[in-house]
């Protein structure tokens, strides 16, 4: 599966600390832990000699290095994977294939990212704004939910929803109009310019009702952000803008874990109050995306039905059938 060779975000990296970590990707359990340098690991959670999870283990620290010790019978792996040490046969010397299954493990934007296969230098999801020393970033999440990753990307392009689903906050049902807008296929994804909508309450800042220009860019199957400048009015701040990046690990294929990085030019109000903010907005958006049926999306264009106002989401199914994806479609 193509989607294998991906970087996907996992946990937030303050989350792994001192002892190992249990996440699920793409269906495989995974088992994350720092070694005595403070680098991440990723690896199968599953130890080779008799299955049980590395997880439920423990790190321990040695003179050569922290390792990561077996709960079952105390086998001891270094960061490379190889087994050092058997309780049991303290004399015996583990041969190279007496080893843990490793993965591809950095970190970036706040988050733990894994790749299950290949080689290389594959690059993570843009967020061109985490280059942009001049915007405050902040984490929001993660939020889990019952549906697969493509339709959360989906619903995140989806502007004709807010004056329902957001009704009071990111629209209003009188002011449903979506006006044309443009975009294009890039060679990650797509772009969508020219977007506009009406909102009484754009972002967590919001004094007063606003148009919003909006731009959209899926950088990867699973991943896409988007910008908004609200009228400088409506927040306080000249020259206010924020992006949004949408995160999301692929935990099975109808079940997902999400986080959004924002990057505002706001260094002034709470952090809290944007995690607030969003917090309402995505558990208004969470009972929908659940109940939509079937939970993969349809590749399929004749599967559902579609107009000018979704030409976004059309790309997107588009892009992914190209690019031969396989997990959380249909």
């Amino acid at each position: 599966m193509i989607e294998r060779q991906l970087w996907h975000p996992v946990v937030l990296a303050d989350e792994v600390a001192s002892a190992p970590v249990a996440v699920r990707l793409l269906g495989d359990k995974l088992v994350l832990w720092r070694d005595a340098a403070g680098a991440v690991h990723a690896w199968a959670d599953r130890c080779p000699h008799r299955g049980a999870q590395l997880s439920l283990g423990r790190v321990v620290a040695c003179e050569g290095g922290a390792v990561l010790e077996c709960p079952y019978h105390g086998w001891r792996f270094e960061a490379g994977g190889r087994c050092t040490y058997v309780p049991a046969l303290p004399d015996f010397v583990p041969p190279a294939t007496h080893r843990a299954a490793t993965h591809a493990a950095i970190e970036a934007q706040g988050l733990v990212w894994v790749r299950l296969e290949g080689e290389g230098d594959a690059a993570l999801p843009a967020f061109e704004a985490e280059a942009d020393a001049g915007m405050r970033k902040i984490s929001c999440g993660p939020y889990d939910v019952e549906t697969s990753a493509p339709r959360l990307v989906e619903n995140f392009l989806d502007m004709a929803h807010f004056g329902f689903v957001h009704e009071g906050w990111l629209g209003a049902r009188e002011m449903a109009v979506i006006d044309d807008y443009r975009v294009e296929a890039t060679p990650d994804g797509l772009r969508a310019t020219g977007c506009k909508a009406w909102q009484p309450q754009s972002t967590a800042h919001s004094t007063a009702p606003a148009q919003v220009e909006y731009g959209y860019e899926v950088t990867a199957p699973y991943a896409a952000v988007l910008t908004k400048v609200p009228e400088a009015s409506s927040v306080g701040i000249e020259g206010y803008r924020e992006s949004i990046a949408l995160q999301i690990c692929p935990v099975d294929a109808e079940r997902s874990r999400v986080w959004f990085r924002f990057a505002t030019s706001d260094f002034e109000r709470d952090a809290a109050s944007v995690r607030a903010f969003q917090d309402t907005i995505f558990l208004q958006d969470k009972p929908v995306l659940e109940s939509q049926s079937p939970k993969r999306l349809p590749l399929d264009l004749r599967a559902e039905l579609h107009t000018v106002a979704d030409k976004a989401s059309s790309l997107y199914r588009r892009h992914l059938k190209m690019r031969g994806i396989t997990f959380g479609v249909c």
